[in-house]
């Protein structure tokens, strides 16, 4: 069929008739002006993309009449330009790829099929770990060896990261020869969102003739970083990404979206962090899961791109799909700053502009018409963390001594850790290289600069840097027991904070360079010092843990560090000196030094425009080109890793990393009769409960099947490491010490086999009951599945039998995953819980499905008890029942190419 919409094509510049582009303009529409600019990109889309089968013309009248099918749960499809992914989702995306291969041909069809049509990214910065901190010696990194000297530090964790993973990066580049379209960014270059912030954006996009804008879905959930840059991405499953790549469109809710206006100008101390923690906890307020945020006002003309990437970044936690920046001049000069080809430029700029996706955030009569208008007054933000357990939990730095008070004595929860009132003040001795020392309640232990969302910003990167040079002058030191630790989202931030001249003063406070990847903030940060660890169990203490990340839910960082706050890179750099999160800046010596002096935080604390004459000064464009046009081909350890070509895997029974999954035996949606719960949870619980990233547990299921294949406990590596291997993921699920069962009423891996009334790990559990032939169920409360993107939570329930979720709300992207898999996402009906239904979790549960399905129908639910009561299954569109009828989406694609 002949796009109905090619009468709108025309080309960009009249002297080049073969670079062409769909002119939305000439659709002499005026809906168009008052549409979002997010929907617009949407809309581009569905116009270019209309071939009356994937994508019908209906289709894109209901994207234009975005202003009144907002409301009415209206599913359109989608086609992102791109995909791209991290190690940690993308091996088991691979996985997938090279058994879907396997099924194909076992059905007669053509394994070269499974392949990619649209592009892919995949850049690898989930393996590596923070296993040695703080030792300096001067060495030359391979990755940079034609930059700068590093330390030995960050070469001891690089050489550790490719001994633990050389299995797994030998199958990446397996993948990488046998599929077209994927594109793999080797270990050592940086973490995914920067990456893909500094190199891999186009904003504009052009193929087979045609420009048309930059779009993406990625398996991490802060995808939305590239949204700061007027890119308009998101994060999805892994499974669903999978089917992009094979060139299905997403099938999505046209969303409502959110016009978030900025005015006022920052307070000088100010950081990006506190303005985003800010928006964070407003935005969690206002109430914007599964909607668009879009960002508009005179406000926005003060923040840089890498400010805008930093609010984008955290989208995940204040729930929404996509928090947009549309492009203006400051993302065309960040460009040029980034070292982007000059030919782009020109044509990225015409393109927006001809098509009325170019932004003057000052001119009022651009403002689109948004579903609601919220506000933030820049001036009002005040320097701030968030924590103790969850992002968006944002604490005042002037009040975070007495938070932390509070949270200490306060019921077990998120803002609470129960601690008896003559326990606050415990302090436990300790013996550190020879010295002594003490821990309490508070005391600080790690203290890391990681992830995508500040290691990207020159503004903090710098403070941190300037701040730290002023503490070093002042004779501020930061205890040698705390792991400290630096890790730059990449080598671009590594190359300005020594040419600036401040990477010598971090150093000195402990924060080395350990390794370019997401480190500490997906929980890689390491082991802790034993007599660290031993006087923290001594004497039951909540100690804490300080980074620049985005993600600090119970468990994630470190078992260890019972309380973790998000905070700016300066303010990690402030609380590892005082090494204690029980200080009152404002009233309080940061320390004093060997001279007896005190030194406030107010003393050293770099102002917003020093930073900036700083960053003016060595953030340019030479170094992102220096740095970026080596980095597909220049670290050696990548270069010589050997990995076979062929079309087909060739899969070793003997790997504990690599193993061909399970996942493509049918299914057919029949009723659930007399399921056992398998667990009882309450309110978010997040993907790190459900299928852990971290280090495996000696103790645990996933250990023990490790030393039946004759591993030691160095060699367990962890979890997300082994995303490849359905043995090991499947025993990993809710492996979480800190997940809390109502079953057995505190935080541990464990639940009660109702039958016996047995305690015993989940896996073992759910082992039994799938002996025994009964299904299960789960029971939760709100925003199940919350945190990052992560395919195996709902892969791992699906390998444990688990048939349904019954869940008061949850979280998009891992709602999604589920019906991936074929699991039924059950939602309460509006006013019920477990609690006001008075489920226990120990009666027996049948879901009666009907013959037909509909998106979003009620079902009832029928217990052993002979009460009854209704749900909603969360199917939300069409496709996604289609998904279901055929066990899956992996196993509708395969039926697809196998019939195609």
């Amino acid at each position: 069929m002949t796009n109905p919409y090619a009468y709108i094509i025309e080309p960009l510049d009249p002297q080049k008739p073969d670079h062409k582009f769909f002119n939305l303009k000439k659709l002499k529409d005026p809906r168009y002006d008052q549409l979002p600019f997010s929907i617009r990109v949407l809309l581009e889309s569905a116009v270019r993309n209309c071939d009356g089968v994937l994508v019908k013309k209906e289709d894109v009248e209901k994207v234009l009449n975005w202003k009144v099918t907002q409301s009415q749960t209206v599913e359109v499809p989608f086609r992102p330009a791109r995909v791209i992914l991290q190690d940690f989702t993308g091996v088991p995306a691979v996985v997938d790829f090279a058994a879907m291969r396997d099924a194909v041909k076992k059905l007669q069809g053509d394994p070269e099929k499974i392949n990619p049509v649209c592009p892919a990214d995949l850049v690898i910065d989930h393996s590596i770990q923070v296993d040695f901190n703080r030792k300096v010696f001067a060495f030359y990194n391979l990755f940079f060896l034609s930059l700068k000297s590093t330390s030995r530090t960050q070469i001891k964790n690089q050489d550790l990261e490719f001994e633990r993973n050389r299995e797994r990066f030998e199958f990446l580049k397996w993948g990488s020869k046998a599929f077209r379209n994927m594109r793999i960014i080797p270990p050592g270059s940086g973490i995914v969102h920067q990456v893909n912030l500094e190199y891999l954006a186009r904003v504009v996009s052009e193929q087979d003739g045609y420009y048309y804008p930059d779009s993406l879905v990625g398996t991490d959930s802060h995808t939305t970083m590239i949204d700061g840059l007027g890119v308009l991405g998101w994060g999805v499953g892994g499974i669903e990404a999978e089917a992009v790549m094979l060139g299905q469109p997403i099938s999505m809710v046209l969303p409502e979206v959110i016009g978030y206006k900025l005015q006022g100008t920052p307070n000088k101390y100010i950081t990006s962090t506190d303005i985003v923690l800010t928006v964070t906890k407003h935005l969690r307020q206002v109430g914007v899961v599964g909607k668009f945020v879009e960002f508009f006002g005179p406000g926005v003309a003060q923040l840089s791109i890498a400010d805008r990437a930093t609010i984008a970044n955290m989208c995940p936690e204040y729930g929404a799909t996509a928090a947009f920046f549309p492009v203006d001049q400051i993302s065309i000069h960040y460009l040029k700053q980034t070292g982007r080809d000059a030919e782009k430029l020109n044509y990225i700029e015409k393109y927006l502009k001809a098509v009325g996706m170019f932004r003057d955030y000052s001119n009022t009569a651009e403002d689109p018409q948004f579903t609601q208008v919220v506000e933030l007054d820049l001036s009002t933000v005040v320097p701030c963390c968030s924590g103790p357990k969850r992002p968006q939990d944002k604490v005042d730095v002037s009040e975070m001594k007495q938070d932390f008070k509070t949270c200490l004595g306060a019921k077990q929860g998120f803002k609470g850790f129960q601690v008896a009132p003559e326990r606050h003040d415990v302090r436990v001795p300790f013996q550190f290289n020879g010295a002594e020392y003490s821990l309490s309640h508070g005391s600080v232990v790690i203290a890391a600069i990681t992830s995508c969302t500040n290691t990207s910003n020159p503004s903090v990167m710098l403070g941190a840097g300037l701040l730290a040079q002023r503490a070093v002058k002042a004779g501020l030191r930061v205890k040698p027991y705390i792991k400290t630790s630096l890790s730059p989202g990449s080598g671009v931030v590594t190359y300005y904070l020594k040419e600036s001249g401040v990477m010598d003063f971090l150093s000195q406070l402990g924060f080395e360079v350990v390794g370019y990847g997401c480190m500490t903030c997906i929980g890689n940060s390491g082991p802790l010092p034993e007599p660290v660890v031993e006087a923290i169990t001594r004497g039951d203490l909540v100690a804490a843990g300080v980074l620049s990340g985005n993600r600090n839910f119970e468990g994630r960082v470190h078992p260890n560090t019972r309380a973790n706050y998000l905070a700016s890179p300066p303010l990690v750099i402030a609380y590892a000196i005082a090494g204690t999160m029980r200080i009152d800046f404002e009233k309080e010596p940061l320390a004093v030094n060997s001279q007896g002096k005190e030194v406030f935080l107010r003393d050293i604390w770099p102002t917003r425009e020093e930073i900036q004459a700083v960053e003016r000064q060595f953030v340019i464009p030479a170094m992102f080109k220096e740095v970026y046009e080596k980095v597909e081909k220049v670290n050696e350890r990548w270069n010589s890793l050997k990995a076979p070509s062929d079309e087909l895997y060739t899969w070793d029974p003997s790997s504990t990393y690599i193993k061909s999954p399970p996942f493509f035996d049918g299914l057919t949606p029949n009723s659930i009769t007399d399921a056992y719960v398998l667990l009882n949870l309450g309110d978010s619980v997040t993907t790190d409960h459900i299928s852990p990233a971290g280090n495996i547990a000696r103790n645990s299921a996933a250990a023990r099947y490790l030393t039946s294949r004759g591993l030691t406990p160095r060699e367990f590596n962890s979890y997300g490491s082994r995303r490849g291997n359905d043995a090991v993921m499947a025993r990993g699920t809710f492996a979480n010490i800190r997940l809390f069962n109502k079953f057995i009423n505190k935080q541990a891996p464990s639940t009660i086999y109702l039958p016996t009334e047995e305690t015993m790990d989940v896996f073992d559990a759910a082992e039994k009951y799938q002996q025994a032939g009964h299904p299960l169920l789960i029971l939760a409360g709100k925003e199940y599945g919350s945190g990052s993107s992560r395919d195996w939570a709902a892969k791992g329930p699906f390998l444990l039998g688990i048939k349904a979720v019954l869940a008061e709300s949850y979280e998009r992207i891992h709602r999604s995953n589920l019906v991936g898999m074929g699991i039924i996402p059950l939602e309460y009906l509006p006013g019920d819980s477990a609690e006001s239904l008075g489920l226990t979790g120990r009666e027996r549960y049948t879901v009666i499905i009907p013959p037909q399905i509909t998106p979003r129908m009620t079902v009832d639910i029928k217990l052993d008890t002979g009460k009854t009561f209704q749900a909603k299954m969360r199917f939300d569109t069409d496709v996604e029942l289609t998904y279901f009828h055929h066990g899956g989406i992996l196993n509708y694609m395969i039926r697809k190419m196998s019939q195609n």
